[in-house]
């Protein structure tokens, strides 16, 4: 991949970064996370990856 794409996906992975922490709080602000722990512990794994998948393509842009 260029430093251009790697750039690309990284950008595209912030915005499911923000998207999954603003319904992880959403959750944890309604109680939801009490109330739904599978779809919450989903929630947690998605942000979780993300963030990996961001760091890799980061490392791999600086050589």
């Amino acid at each position: 991949m260029t430093i251009e794409e790697h750039q690309q996906v990284i950008h595209e992975l912030q915005g499911v970064i923000d998207d999954t922490q603003y319904t992880i709080d959403r959750f944890e602000a309604s109680g939801m996370d009490k109330q739904m722990t599978e779809d919450y512990d989903r929630l947690l794994v998605i942000l979780d990856d993300a963030v990996k998948q961001q760091r890799t393509h980061a490392l791999a842009m600086s050589g």
